[in-house]
């Protein structure tokens, strides 16, 4: 019998192009080829499909973020078959056969957020992580916020700022903010991760400064009101059959690079933070961290696996803060290494994600 043929594509066309190779890069060197056949897939910065060249870069090295290589023959995927078709400019497209699972190694806008997942549903292909619906609530922090409100869980208090309201009455939202939330604030996109585009106001100068720097990423801007405390993650994965989500052990981050906050350089750059598994709480706070962690994940109505990051406040509060469809992978992120410490390694989860896709079925189920 031939084996599952895995499509691992990464890439894409926003700011978080290079995590997504990152991440990549330690999927491939992963996945067990004993039992899966590979096709390594890039997406170009301008949106093109590319099969990775065998020298594809995939870490940073002297500073320099790795992108895809563009040099690969160009790709397509028809939205009538699960059969990719390698085509150039002037040739006659070859079809490289059919693909039976998709791991779209991708983060933020135009990956994370459900439209790589539509495109695949359109197409027939199983493939790694939640549907259309969750990714999209799930890359909205504004959208996200009301949705984990309205099921009952603790976030902290933020105002969501559409272009519109910004352009037309900037100094109305920035006193709205300073009554309702208070200094200091953070500012960050609505639909953007890895840090990108957040920062930290402490007057209203600030906050306007903060408010065009989120813009540069999303017109769309969350305000939240700074929440003090530790950083607690907590990543969940899908069971196999009808079991509840599991959660892993919580583990605590810390920025150990002199940086404000966890920012992108703290998350992807050497010896910049640290993660203690299993963090240094008591047990029962740990058991709610597990707990509330799945109902966020239950509550987007995630699929596969999810991070979920919470405040542990000095008055013993727990604050959840966003809920990631999509956490950071390489094999030192932090969602893959809270599975490492609760008993799954990164190979294991990785084998287990593409199981739990095989096991799928594309569209309503």
């Amino acid at each position: 019998m031939s084996k599952p043929r895995v499509a691992v594509v990464f890439g894409g066309r926003n700011s978080e192009h290079a995590v997504s190779l990152m991440g990549a890069g330690s999927v491939l060197e992963a996945i067990d080829t004993s039992k899966y056949e590979v096709v390594p897939i890039g997406i170009a910065q301008d949106g093109r499909w590319v099969l990775a060249a065998g020298d594809q870069r995939f870490q940073i090295e002297g500073g320099e973020l790795p992108s895809v290589d563009t040099s690969g023959a160009s790709l397509a995927l028809p939205t009538g078959g699960t059969g990719l078709v390698a085509y150039d400019p002037g040739s006659i497209p070859v079809e490289l056969g059919s693909v039976d699972v998709v791991f779209p190694v991708m983060h933020g806008p135009f990956a994370e957020d459900g439209t790589i997942q539509g495109l695949l549903e359109m197409a027939g292909v199983r493939y790694v992580g939640s549907g259309v619906l969750a990714s999209a609530v799930g890359m909205d922090k504004g959208y996200m916020k009301a949705v984990l409100a309205a099921a009952g869980l603790p976030i902290g208090r933020y105002l969501a700022i559409r272009d519109r309201d910004w352009r037309l009455g900037r100094d109305r939202i920035m006193k709205e903010a300073e009554q309702q939330l208070g200094w200091p604030m953070f500012v960050k996109p609505a639909r953007a991760g890895s840090s990108q585009g957040i920062s930290k106001a402490h007057d209203r100068a600030g906050l306007e400064r903060a408010v065009e720097f989120a813009r540069e990423h999303d017109p769309k801007v969350l305000i939240e009101a700074a929440v003090g405390g530790r950083e607690i993650e907590c990543a969940v994965l899908q069971s196999l059959g009808d079991d509840p989500p599991a959660a892993s052990r919580p583990g605590e981050v810390k920025v150990e690079g002199g940086q404000e906050f966890f920012d992108f350089e703290a998350k992807y750059y050497p010896d910049q933070m640290s993660l203690t598994v299993p963090a240094d709480i008591p047990a029962e706070v740990a058991e709610e961290v597990r707990a509330l962690a799945v109902r966020a994940f239950e509550a987007l109505e995630c699929e596969g696996l999810a991070r979920v990051d919470f405040f542990y406040t000095p008055e013993g509060e727990l604050v959840l803060n966003e809920i990631n469809t999509m956490p950071g992978f390489t094999s030192l992120s932090v969602a893959p290494q809270l599975w490492a410490a609760s008993g799954l390694s990164y190979p294991e989860l990785v084998d287990r994600l593409i199981q739990l896709a095989l096991n799928r079925s594309p569209g309503l189920r």
